[in-house]
């Protein structure tokens, strides 16, 4: 097992690398990815006025959604480990058409404050379980929400209820050079919080109270469309600096055989239909 320190050397190594995949694919993952959000932005229900936290932005779709629901009186700000997708999100939402919306570059393991603090409310979607010390992180969230405020986020559960998740990965490894390392155990990653009991220790530890962790099942959906589907998650996923990197020809032969795995999940003209099972997490800061 690592150590922390190199948790988070590993996190931000493998998000830097990420990140042009997430920055090609921004408008697809905003448009497509949105059932994995929906249920905790539906919970969290930001009101006109109030200041929000998005945790792991992105490329700031979830977080001008955040800034349209509190209007010109509220207050939005979007942070990501990834220095890249947070100047891309700039560059998608200006602030001067998008009054209220800021992004900022920022690990919330570390980071002593975050500008706006503090929050009525923290958002994430899909990005707690990627803290290399989720207690330290979860601590700085408690930190930054005013007494009172809420947490609502979403984070897959296991394997078996994601059954499409790891295909990309498992198709495109073979066609492209080695790939960085997967997670184990509970090191950051797409399961780190499978177990609900872990989820509730580490808000536990972190001092938020009324805590909730409960399965949500979604579905997304995706046109019928397998080398522009395969392309997308395979960019999006551990395999998409090695596929960047790969010549034309292997790349294509990535997104064939990704296509292939995914095949299960399609309907011809009809498109894909990827089940999801979430843990939707809410919190309170006492």
């Amino acid at each position: 097992m690592t150590d922390t320190a190199g948790l988070r050397a590993r996190n931000s190594a493998f998000w830097a690398q990420a990140a042009p995949g997430w920055i090609r694919h921004a408008d697809r993952q905003d448009e497509l990815g949105r059932p994995l959000g929906a249920v905790a932005m539906a919970r969290l229900s930001p009101r006109p006025g109030e200041r929000v936290l998005d945790v792991g932005c992105g490329c700031g779709g979830t977080t001008a959604e955040l800034a349209a629901a509190v209007g010109p009186t509220g207050a939005a700000l979007g942070v990501d480990l990834a220095e890249s997708m947070v100047a891309a999100a700039a560059t998608r939402f200006p602030p001067e058409r998008h009054p209220g919306l800021r992004f900022a570059a920022a690990d919330v393991e570390t980071a002593a404050d975050l500008p706006g603090a503090p929050f009525d409310a923290v958002y994430s979607r899909m990005a707690l379980m990627l803290l290399a010390d989720p207690v330290a992180g979860c601590v700085n969230l408690r930190r930054a929400l005013r007494p009172g405020g809420r947490l609502a986020a979403t984070v897959f559960r296991d394997g078996p209820a994601n059954p499409w998740l790891p295909l990309a990965v498992l198709g495109a490894a073979p066609q492209v050079a080695a790939l960085p390392p997967l997670p184990v155990g509970d090191e950051p990653g797409p399961f780190a919080f499978a177990d609900p009991a872990r989820v509730r220790r580490i808000l536990t530890a972190a001092g938020f109270d009324a805590i909730t962790v409960e399965p949500h099942d979604v579905v997304m959906e995706a046109p019928d469309d397998p080398d522009g589907v395969a392309a997308w998650l395979i960019e999006i996923g551990p395999a998409g600096a090695a596929y960047r990197a790969a010549p034309p020809s292997q790349q294509a032969a990535a997104r064939a055989a990704a296509a292939g795995l995914l095949e299960r999940f399609r309907q011809p003209r009809t498109g894909y239909r990827l089940p999801s099972g979430l843990w939707l997490i809410t919190a309170t800061a006492p």
